[in-house]
């Protein structure tokens, strides 16, 4: 594989685009310690210490590779665009307009984009808005020192043009990166922001009684289960497809076999992004709420924490139910077979038309079954291994953090291989 990099760098124009695209990751990381005008760094960085298992809008922070609670210029990251992208292909179902819009191809795809970007900004606003508000009110780290030295309406408002501004400006980089770099530039953003932070979690295991021993447990684990994602992420369900021949003009078409290929996990990381939000917001509520009543302690001991065992189990019945609900939006079994009877196409033994569907829709089911009790177990096997070692730092965001991270990376070296394989080389897949 190192010889394939050689390989890579040796060749100008790919040695250009991976050079570009590290360039914009180094300048996404270097954004992430900027902050805020208004913002007293030294409290930020007293209160971080002193709350370094706050949970408290942990899934943002994950994503904004820590430069949530730093407030930063990026400290809402790439989250307002990963929630507008996620609200967009939501409403296909409920608007037909946007549903069109899909069909309609590259024009079409361009006017969804557009209405992502704003509203990522109107997002962005929104989050912008409620962070300021929370860090004033001392309740984003839980610290007593005061975050915002200049208490005014016109440091607020300044505050969210930049925050705002800044999630603009990670968005164009991101496009940027998808544009004249390698692989998705979203997702290697989420991939820079979350490596970021492995390095000082799997750190902080090593402290204390036995840490040498449980640093080791845990990166054994790791590999473990970078290895089982690895090996579900690469496989898939081939259901083989034949198109009788036909006529057109004088010309004869068909006749050819291919495959529909399906992916055990077929909705990705997104159910865990869906399960971890809802689970955070009773936790963002209580935090509002009179600290001595019986429902904040209740949600305190019970819903914040992720080693709790009512946690673990909404977690895990959220994860497979958003595994379902999110697989019966992007794979229609209908749709699917009316393009093949359109076509001529046909699975060997199954009749077209209804029965295609009906049978399209069994092996779904079937797989997303599998797909979403791998994906919950995923998630869960770095936490409850560190509730067995008795450790109470977490890593970030759990073992999805993994699933993102391994996704992320061959999904990157898939494109390199594949740009390898044009100018006759040997890729990084064997």
């Amino acid at each position: 594989m190192l010889s394939a990099f050689g390989r890579a760098f040796r060749t100008p124009d790919l040695r250009r685009k991976l050079l570009f695209t590290i360039a914009i990751m180094a300048l996404f990381r270097v954004g992430s310690f900027i902050p805020t005008p208004g913002v007293d760094y030294t409290n930020v960085r007293e209160c971080i210490a002193q709350n370094e298992d706050n949970s408290l809008l942990g899934l943002i922070n994950v994503f904004s590779g820590g430069a949530l609670l730093q407030l930063s210029v990026f400290a809402l990251g790439i989250m307002p665009y990963i929630t507008a992208s996620i609200i967009v292909q939501l409403l296909r179902v409920v608007i037909p307009r946007f549903e069109a819009l899909q069909k309609e191809g590259q024009s079409g795809q361009a006017k969804l984009t557009q209405y992502t970007r704003y509203l990522t900004i109107a997002l962005a606003i929104l989050q912008s808005t409620t962070v300021i508000t929370t860090a004033r009110q001392g309740l984003l780290l839980q610290c007593d020192l005061p975050i915002i030295a200049d208490d005014t309406v016109m440091t607020a408002i300044l505050m969210v043009i930049t925050m705002t501004a800044g999630t603009g400006l990670v968005m164009w980089l991101g496009e940027l990166i998808t544009e004249r770099g390698v692989g998705n530039g979203m997702s290697l953003l989420i991939f820079t922001s979350i490596a970021a932070s492995f390095p000082t979690s799997l750190w902080s295991i090593a402290g204390g009684a036995n840490g040498v021993l449980n640093f080791i447990i845990m990166i054994i684990v790791i590999v473990l289960v970078v290895g089982l994602v690895v090996f579900v992420e690469q496989s898939q369900r081939r259901i083989p497809v034949q198109y009788a021949k036909r006529m057109v003009g004088r010309r004869m078409y068909g006749g050819t076999s291919t495959y529909i290929p399906i992916k055990i996990n077929m909705s990705g990381v997104i159910p865990v992004i869906f399960a971890a939000s809802i689970l955070a917001l009773p936790g963002l509520i209580a935090q509002f709420g009179d600290q001595d009543s019986d429902w904040v302690a209740w949600i305190s001991n019970n819903l914040v924490q992720p080693s709790e065992p009512l946690y673990i189990a909404l977690y895990t019945v959220m994860i497979i139910f958003f595994c379902f609900f999110y697989t019966s939006i992007t794979f229609n079994p209908d749709e699917v077979a009316d393009n093949m009877k359109k076509y001529g196409g046909f699975i060997p033994g199954i009749r077209a038309g209804r029965p295609t569907a009906e049978y399209l829709d069994f092996v779904i089911t079937r797989i997303t079954s599998a797909g979403s009790l791998y994906l919950a177990l995923v998630a869960l096997i770095p936490t409850l291994v560190l509730v067995w070692l008795g450790v109470t730092t977490s890593l970030p965001f759990g073992g999805s953090s993994i699933l993102i991270v391994v996704g992320v990376g061959l999904e990157t070296v898939k494109q390199i291989d594949s740009q390898l394989q044009q100018r006759h080389y040997e890729g990084f897949l064997r």
